[in-house]
C-alpha cells in the first residue's frame, strides 16, 4: 500500500506536480493531439516539480532548519551545514516531528535531573548545617557555662571540658570525612594498587575493632568455606577503610551477643565479591536506595544517637567506585544487613 506520511520534499513535489500535470496533459490530449498532450504533461510536471520543491525548501524546510539550530543551540559547523543541506531535506515531516519529540523528552529528563539534584543539594546543606550545629552549640554551652563561673567548680569544670573536647573531635571527624569525599570525587587521591590476600586484611580489621565488638559481645568471623586465601588487586589501605567503616556500622547497629560474618567469593575469573553481614536491627526497604548518600539516616537504622558523621557508607561507595567496582546493600528489619562490594582479582 502506498504510504504518504513519510514522503520526502522531493517525493511530495513530484507527487503534487504529477497531480497537476496529468489533468492538463489529458485536456491537451483531448483538445489537440497526443503529442501536444504528452509535451504539456511533461512541461507542467517539470515546472511544477521545481516550483513546488523550491517553495517547500525555501519556506517549510528553512523553518525546520531553524528549529534544528535551536535544538542544538550551536553555530553550524561544516558537517552540520552538510546535514542541513543534503540529509535534512530527505526527511519526512513525521521524521522531523520524531526528532523534535526525542529532543523534548531529553530536555524533560535533564530538567527532572536538575530538579532532583537541586532537592538533593538542599537536603545535603540542611544535613550539613545540622551536623555542624549540634556540636557547635554544645561546645558553646559548655564554654559559656565555664566562663560564667563554673570553671572554678572542680566538680564540673573537667567534665565540661571533656564534653567540649568530644564535640570538637566530632567536628574534626566530620571535616576529615568531607575532605575525604571531596578528594575521592575530584580524583585528587590516587590509588596505589597491589596484590594482597583479602582474608588477611579482614582479620586485621576484626582485630583492630575487637575492643568495640567485645564491648557488645559481638563475634566476628569469616564464613565457613570462605577461608581459602584469595588474592585481590586494589589499594589496600583504601579497602581497609571500607572494611573498617562496614564493621563499625555492623557493630553500631548489630545486636548484643550477635555476630558479624565476612564472606568472600570468586564470582568469575576477574572479580571477587566481599560481603560483611550482621544480624542486627536492619534497614527498611524504602531506605535502601539512599543509604549511600551523604548524611542520609533512616529513622531506625541510622539514628544520630549512635554517633558517627553519617558519611561512612558514602565514603565506601566513592572508594569502591574509584576502583571501577560496585557496592550494594541488602537488609531486612530485625533480620540484619549485608553490604557487599566487588574487587579485581590478582594481577600478574
Amino acid at each position: 500500500m502506498f504510504e504518504t506520511k513519510n514522503l520526502s520534499p522531493q517525493q511530495l513535489s513530484a507527487l503534487t506536480a504529477l497531480f497537476l500535470a496529468v489533468p492538463i496533459g489529458i485536456a491537451f490530449l483531448i483538445i489537440e493531439n497526443i503529442w501536444i498532450g504528452i509535451i504539456a504533461l511533461f512541461l507542467t510536471f517539470i515546472g511544477s516539480y521545481y516550483l513546488i520543491g523550491f517553495v517547500l525548501e525555501s519556506f517549510i524546510y528553512r523553518k525546520i532548519k531553524l528549529i534544528y539550530k535551536f535544538i542544538y543551540q550551536t553555530k553550524a559547523s561544516k558537517r552540520e551545514e552538510t546535514y542541513y543541506k543534503y540529509i535534512l531535506p530527505q526527511k519526512g515531516i513525521d521524521e522531523v516531528r520524531e526528532d523534535v519529540e526525542k529532543w523534548a523528552e531529553q530536555k524533560s529528563a535533564e530538567i527532572e535531573l536538575l530538579k532532583q539534584n537541586e532537592a538533593y543539594r538542599k537536603e545535603f546543606l540542611q544535613n550539613l548545617a545540622h551536623e555542624f550545629k549540634t556540636p557547635i552549640f554544645a561546645i558553646q554551652g559548655y564554654v559559656d557555662t565555664l566562663l560564667n563561673g563554673a570553671i572554678d567548680n572542680t566538680e564540673v569544670n573537667r567534665r565540661f571540658l571533656e564534653n567540649a573536647s568530644k564535640n570538637i573531635d566530632r567536628m574534626v571527624n566530620l571535616v576529615e570525612d568531607l575532605d575525604e569525599i571531596s578528594k575521592l570525587e575530584s580524583g585528587e587521591q590516587p590509588l596505589y594498587k597491589e596484590n594482597f590476600v583479602i582474608q588477611d586484611l579482614i582479620k586485621e580489621v576484626f582485630e583492630t575493632l575487637s575492643i568495640k565488638t567485645a564491648a557488645r559481645q559481638i563475634k566476628t568471623s569469616i564464613k565457613k568455606g570462605c577461608e581459602a586465601p584469595i588474592m585481590v588487586f586494589a589499594d589496600k589501605e583504601k579497602i581497609r577503610q571500607v572494611l573498617n567503616n562496614l564493621v563499625v556500622n555492623a557493630t553500631k547497629y548489630g545486636k548484643n551477643n550477635g555476630s558479624i560474618v565476612a564472606s568472600i567469593y570468586k564470582t568469575d575469573g576477574a572479580h571477587v565479591l566481599v560481603e560483611i553481614s550482621d544480624d542486627g536491627i536492619g534497614i527498611a526497604e524504602e531506605h535502601l536506595p539512599r543509604v549511600f548518600e551523604r548524611f542520609y539516616r533512616t529513622d531506625r537504622g541510622r539514628s544520630r544517637n549512635v554517633g558517627g558523621t553519617g558519611l561512612g557508607l558514602a565514603i565506601c561507595k566513592h572508594i569502591i567506585e574509584a576502583h571501577g567496582q560496585t557496592i550494594h546493600i541488602r537488609s531486612k528489619i530485625d533480620v540484619g544487613t549485608t553490604v557487599g562490594f566487588t574487587l579485581a582479582t590478582k594481577r600478574n
